[in-house]
């Protein structure tokens, strides 16, 4: 096992990378307040590790609380914080208790606001079961739910007491899973290490086949990243805003199509794919970089191109984005792979440009 530190002064935590130690209730115990315990978790992920991590916080003396929602992006609702913290009142919990979050990226990030707001602010530990949860949303503390108007639109800035990362549970994880997660990876090649991107180009066939070291290495290399941009820019005054890569079209197209038909990484991969193509118009990257980047996101299987839906669907997402300032969409856009920069205006005809050239059949 291994661990690094996301270094936040007094709100510094723990990222714990290792096998098998979602039963080490040593590495738990640092983390969990004096009072009980409450797993929020999903109709998926549960039959396969509860029952385990229930055993390790049992070891500790910990009364545990089970919280199982429906898996899926339509989970991250304000309904559903509601229905956690019913339970939670239900069984007396009071501001001693720790929420635990195992899942991925959903249950991490509900489980992560129900926290921030139960009681004015719980403690939470996230337990990350998806690639993507473990390379990116599980550190830095962002959190949220969705609303019908834009993804993650309500949340706060809560930071958890740990990252507990059990690579064994990806065994588990769907192809199409492990896939989405692989967007995030590539994001962090883009934004700000360019060696990390041509490591990504050379060993994919070893990543896609989950052989152990290069998963280690993946992983452990995009929290490292994750971690380092968070301790500079924790509230997302600046600098961190260059993790939305992809994400200002990715989450245009999540929320066009209902938050249903793409995963998370898919939607994103379609989004940096797009943010290439504008960095090009642009005149920021070569197109031999742009080729470079499209090669990567094919080569891992993820998609390349968006529904045919109206432009002006598009961009109404778009402008209600949390990037958005003034009315005016930011982009992170590229200055060469390794190098992100944050825009502010973009000529709206090249957006256009972009969203037509890269949808499944064009659509005016």
């Amino acid at each position: 096992m291994r661990s690094l530190c996301v270094d936040l002064g007094q709100r510094s935590y723990p990222i714990h990378t290792g096998t098998g130690i979602l039963a080490d209730s040593a590495l738990f115990a640092p983390a969990l307040s004096k009072g009980p315990v409450a797993v929020v978790t999903d109709s998926n992920v549960a039959p396969l590790y509860l029952e385990t991590l229930q055993k390790t916080l049992k070891a500790l003396d910990k009364p545990s609380l089970s919280i199982i929602l429906p898996a899926g992006e339509e989970s991250k609702s304000l309904d559903n914080i509601q229905e956690i913290a019913g339970r939670l009142l239900s069984a007396g919990y009071g501001r001693d208790c720790t929420l635990c979050a195992l899942g991925g990226g959903v249950v991490g990030d509900i489980t992560g606001f129900a926290a921030a707001v139960y009681q004015r602010g719980v403690a939470y530990i996230q337990v990350p079961t998806t690639l993507l949860a473990m390379v990116d949303s599980s550190v830095g503390g962002k959190t949220g739910v969705n609303h019908p108007l834009g993804k993650n639109m309500i949340g706060a800035f809560y930071q958890p007491q740990a990252v507990i990362v059990d690579t064994d549970t990806l065994d588990s994880l769907p192809e199409r899973e492990f896939r989405s997660g692989l967007a995030e990876v590539i994001k962090y090649g883009l934004i700000n290490d360019q060696g990390f991107f041509s490591w990504l180009e050379d060993h994919m066939d070893a990543v896609l086949a989950r052989e152990p070291d290069a998963l280690t290495k993946v992983i452990r290399h995009s929290c490292k990243d994750k971690a380092d941009i968070v301790a500079r820019d924790e509230l997302e005054g600046g600098l961190r805003a260059i993790l939305n890569l992809g994400h200002t079209f990715g989450h245009a197209i999540e929320a066009a199509t209902g938050y249903g038909q793409y995963l998370h990484g898919e939607a994103v991969a379609i989004g940096m794919v797009m943010a290439a193509d504008l960095s090009r118009r642009l005149d920021l990257i070569r197109e031999s970089e742009q080729d470079r980047i499209y090669a990567l996101v094919e080569a891992t299987g993820l998609p390349t191109l968006a529904p045919a839906l109206p432009v002006a669907d598009y961009l109404g997402f778009m402008r209600v984005d949390k990037k958005a300032e003034g009315g005016r969409v930011r982009f992170i856009l590229l200055r060469g792979i390794g190098s992100a920069v944050i825009t502010g205006e973009v000529p709206p005809a090249a957006i256009t440009q972009t969203l037509q050239a890269f949808m499944e059949h064009g659509h005016a």
